[in-house]
């Protein structure tokens, strides 16, 4: 004669639903923790990639620095600017390289990249603009708006690769996350720095400091 078999009485599905809570609870954190440091190891990789496709720009134009928006600009007739369009005969415009894995923001799709170009920023710095000025004011009253802007663009260049060649503690990155998307470091940003590096920026750490 078969017995019948015993069923879970309900203290003992109680003590089983504890147990899965309880495993849950430990495994939960430590999956996030492996998602995340994943998400940041994808994240120097894309920099990685970009920097090549950066230095390739450079290898081509006599060594000088890309120069354009530090983010590219939204307009009715589409995505314009920035790194990714400047670099789009060395790396895809439109590449994964250009979207951190951490990335969850819209204006990121948008735009179609998760990182700053900074040296698209410091162009606008005072110092920087008033050699500009005095380079414009010394062309010959007849060069065409063409000739100007490449001379303008040509100028940028030049004096912003010296604000980074000065930075001799290797502070300012070339290209770093536009926002903090990396938690667990002092500054959650990845950066690619001169020498091709990559690792969370001091940026503003250094700021805060000041």
């Amino acid at each position: 004669m078969i017995g019948h078999a015993r069923a879970f009485t309900l203290v003992e599905t109680l003590v089983v639903v504890g147990i899965i809570g309880v495993l849950t609870g430990l495994i939960m954190p430590a999956f996030k923790m492996f998602r995340a440091e994943s998400q940041n190891t994808n994240c120097l990789s894309n920099l990685r990639q970009n920097y090549v496709a950066w230095q390739s720009y450079q290898s081509a134009n006599k060594g000088l620095l890309p120069m354009c928006e530090f983010l590219p600009v939204v307009t009715p007739q589409g995505i314009e600017g920035g790194l990714p369009n400047l670099l789009s005969k060395y790396i895809a415009s439109d590449g994964r390289s250009w979207l951190c894995p951490a990335d969850d923001d819209l204006e990121s799709t948008a735009t179609g990249t998760s990182y700053t170009y900074l040296p698209g920023l410091l162009r606008y710095a005072p110092q920087v603009q008033m050699e500009v000025v005095q380079v414009l004011m010394n062309l010959p009253a007849d060069t065409g708006e063409r000739q100007r802007e490449t001379a303008r663009l040509r100028a940028e260049s030049k004096l912003v690769a010296r604000l980074f060649e000065n930075d001799t503690n290797g502070l300012f990155p070339i290209l770093m996350d536009s926002a903090d998307r990396h938690p667990g470091t002092r500054v959650p940003r990845n950066g690619v720095y001169l020498d091709g590096a990559t690792r969370a920026t001091k940026v503003e750490e250094t700021t805060t400091a000041d």
